[in-house]
């Protein structure tokens, strides 16, 4: 299973995770009726039920079906001894953060840990009876080292301008005490990142596609700080560091039971999941059958 699959599955069991807190806060968390009015068109009422109803129509099993998965998954972890060490959520997270540093924002920390976690603990169930070779785990490691040797990265926002005139009016402007995100959006220019207040995530210490004086410009900052003007193509732009994470280069046998994982979750082909476990566990739910 490729990395960037990975981490939409997550995205999505975090996505998931929200909508089940919303429906039962809705449903259960208030002391309200289900005849409780809680929109209108003109003279038209739409209740609390009717809104209630189209989000189990729409969301219910879906979500009642995470959350049974969630449950296998823990039984079956308990079942076979199985656990995840904090070593492999932390290399899983150093990944999540340095590829998708502001999509991790919606959710706390601790929840992308428990997300990972959950994965992992099914990579693990899956593939728990598949050897694979000492050598075949080398060889792979060899063919993809780029995989696991992570570069210095940071997370970092920006205001870029046209002219130097303007961007020492921003950071005049900063200085005073101006919020840095709504400065950005209402001055920079830089299309890609001007929308989300200047956030372009994380950017590593080899991208490519940013000049050598950017990047020496935000390697001296400290967190929280912003640099002096750097000129670019468009201009200048004023960098603000929220967050350095020191790369890192792991050792086979830090990632050779990920790699096993890898190599056996390919050769499955995708063809076994949690339902596939759901009879030795004894679900039963409210939608029946599968």
């Amino acid at each position: 299973m490729e990395k960037k699959q990975l981490w939409l599955i997550i995205a999505g069991l975090i996505l998931i995770n929200c909508l089940t807190v919303a429906f039962f806060l809705t449903k259960q968390g208030t002391g309200f009726g289900s005849g409780e009015v809680v929109a209108t068109v003109g003279k038209e009422e739409i209740t609390r039920q009717d809104w209630l109803n189209v989000m189990e129509s729409r969301y219910g099993k879906d979500v009642l079906k995470e959350l049974i998965d969630q449950k296998v998954v823990e039984s079956l972890a308990k079942k076979y001894d199985i656990k995840v060490s904090e070593a492999a959520i932390d290399r899983e997270m150093l990944l999540v953060k340095t590829m998708y540093g502001n999509s991790t924002e919606a959710s706390s920390e601790e929840e992308w840990r428990k997300q990972i976690e959950a994965s992992l603990l099914l990579e693990e169930i899956l593939t728990k009876d598949v050897e694979i070779p000492e050598a075949e785990l080398k060889a792979y490691y060899e063919e993809n080292n780029s995989l696991y040797n992570i570069p210095t990265s940071y997370h970092v926002s920006q205001i870029v301008v046209k002219t130097l005139d303007e961007a020492k009016q921003a950071v005049k402007e900063l200085e005073q005490g101006s919020n840095f995100s709504t400065l950005a959006m209402e001055m920079s220019i830089d299309e890609f990142s001007a929308s989300q207040g200047g956030d372009l995530g994380f950017v590593r210490a080899d991208d490519e596609y940013l000049p050598p004086k950017y990047i020496e410009a935000i390697e001296k900052l400290k967190p929280d700080k912003w640099s002096e003007p750097i000129q670019v193509e468009e201009g200048y732009a004023i960098a603000l560091l929220h967050e350095r994470i020191e790369g890192k280069k792991y050792g086979f046998k830090e990632v050779k039971d990920e790699i096993r994982r890898v190599i056996a979750l390919e050769e499955m082909q995708g063809h076994s999941t949690v339902e596939d476990f759901w009879n030795e566990v004894k679900v039963d739910w409210f939608y029946g059958e599968q």
